[in-house]
């Protein structure tokens, strides 16, 4: 056994030593001379080129829960702010009655059209869209919503037609993270 060791370790060091010496010659025969280019006509070249725009880096704001545990959150919506939770058991963003007026929105009692599933029963809401949903350096536009009737929605909620338009979102432990 300790022959064997003897044997590779001076196989490698020799292997070490000689490889270093043979590594020119065996450069010159995998790559062939080629002119020395300069930094000067590199630079040259590279502002000829028109500038292709760069990637935009994707945007993302970290929630901190609060004492209940839940995610709340301060949207811009139609110019106005929005206390919203954070909800993805729900489909849509929900907003109630009274936010909707704030914001503009004031859908006729014949708009309320849509059957929608709560923890309180059946109830019908109005379906929206909105324009864009602003949160911090996050914007999505052309947002699927629902208004509710205020007696039916306390808070307002950002649902899924928000959430599932982010590349990507996590929770880990008492934070959030939405990544546009």
């Amino acid at each position: 056994m300790l022959v064997r060791f003897a044997i590779i370790s001076g196989a490698a060091v020799g292997l070490a030593v000689a490889v270093p010496q043979l590594a020119p010659g065996l450069m010159a025969l995998i790559e062939p001379d080629e002119p020395t280019v300069t930094a000067a006509p590199v630079e040259a070249a590279r502002r000829a080129e028109p500038e292709r725009p760069r990637p935009e880096r994707p945007r993302s704001l970290t929630i901190t829960a609060n004492t209940s545990g839940h995610f709340n959150v301060e949207a811009r919506i139609a110019g106005r702010n929005v206390d919203l939770m954070v909800d993805t058991g729900a489909t849509t963003v929900a907003l109630n009655e009274t936010t909707a007026r704030r914001l503009g929105i004031r859908p006729s009692r014949s708009d309320f059209s849509r059957p929608i599933s709560t923890a309180n029963g059946v109830i019908r809401a109005a379906p929206v869209k909105l324009r864009a949903v602003a949160l911090g350096g996050i914007h999505i536009r052309n947002v699927e919503a629902v208004v509710l009737p205020a007696e039916a929605l306390p808070i307002n909620l950002l649902g899924m037609s928000f959430l599932g338009r982010l590349s990507h979102f996590e929770i880990a432990g008492d934070r959030l993270v939405l990544t546009q």
